[in-house]
């Protein structure tokens, strides 16, 4: 565990701290602190009707932002907190409107990350968003966050993020439980939990997002992002291939993730940034919607996002 004494001044102080999570890197500042907030903003370039996710550490700091926690939520953190699910809450009036956009719901959720859980334990609950420039690839190193932001921006460096995807975000403030944002955790484990049926609305656009990922273009390379068209072979030396399998696994322009969509989940991002790094104009990505995994929803949700 590194030092954290400077980090947790700095936000106790009211700035901005990049630090590693489960999913990928985030962009801290005090949940209370309207200044601090708005700092996110300006920094990513985000639009401030884009909600912020309310990161926590222990579970009575749920109560902090909402009053009302249904029955399911509690039965949904005791399965899946610490972990990659962020919960959408009616938020108490106290909770600020640059948190939520406006709205009266609120986004929470517990990292699964002793780096970030020791971070708020010490400094409160943060916002938290992708620790990027708005619509660029998310960040899963710390390197990633110091060339969006410059070499100067305090960054705590965890080394590679162990799921590479944004968090689920599942809304329970309606009739029925919504996915607004698919990850790693799948549609079917919620609902093996809760022993009822949730319904999917990450694929429909909105003008009043409650969740990141809904509105805007997100997780684009400056790089072109496409499929891998049937029959195409992978020749074109100007692209980046990112393949299921591969006869050629040891060029320098071809990944093969040997069938492991979890390992192309981590590298997702990292492999659209190095497109960028090295000068290709293209990133070609081989069709996994065939394959049997339960990531492919969350997988199929960026890549779409980042060809859009």
């Amino acid at each position: 565990m590194p030092d954290l004494s400077r980090y947790i001044d700095l936000i106790k102080k009211g700035n901005v701290v990049a630090f590693p999570t489960e999913t990928v890197y985030g962009l801290g500042a005090d949940a209370w602190n309207p200044t601090a907030i708005q700092k996110i903003f300006s920094i990513k370039g985000r639009p401030s009707d884009n909600p912020l996710i309310v990161h926590v550490s222990e579970e009575d700091q749920v109560h902090e932002f909402s009053d009302h926690i249904p029955n399911s939520a509690h039965t949904l953190i005791e399965e899946f907190w610490p972990g990659p699910l962020s919960l959408v809450l009616p938020k108490k009036t106290t909770v600020l409107d640059a948190v939520t956009a406006g709205l009266d719901t609120v986004a929470i959720r517990m990292p699964d990350h002793d780096i970030a859980l020791e971070l708020i334990s010490n400094a409160g609950p943060l916002v938290a968003p992708s620790a990027n420039k708005s619509g660029r690839p998310s960040p899963t190193r710390a390197e990633h966050v110091l060339v969006d932001f410059g070499e100067e921006f305090p960054v705590i460096d965890g080394k590679a993020t162990k799921v590479g995807l944004e968090s689920t975000v599942l809304d329970l403030t309606g009739d029925q439980p919504e996915i607004l944002r698919p990850g790693s955790i799948s549609r079917k484990e919620i609902e093996d939990i809760l022993g009822y049926s949730v319904h999917e609305s990450f694929f429909q656009h909105t003008d009043r997002p409650k969740s990141p990922g809904q509105k805007y273009s997100h997780y684009k390379p400056k790089a072109k992002v496409r499929w891998l068209e049937a029959e195409e072979k992978p020749k074109d030396q100007d692209c980046l291939y990112l393949l299921l399998t591969s006869d050629n696994p040891g060029s320098v322009n071809i990944v093969d993730f040997n069938n492991d969509l979890d390992q192309l989940a981590r590298e997702i991002y990292d492999r659209f940034r190095q497109a960028d790094l090295e000068g290709f104009s293209t990133v070609v990505i081989e069709d996994f919607q065939d394959m049997k995994h339960p990531i492919i929803p969350a997988l199929l949700n960026r890549v779409q996002k980042a060809i859009g």
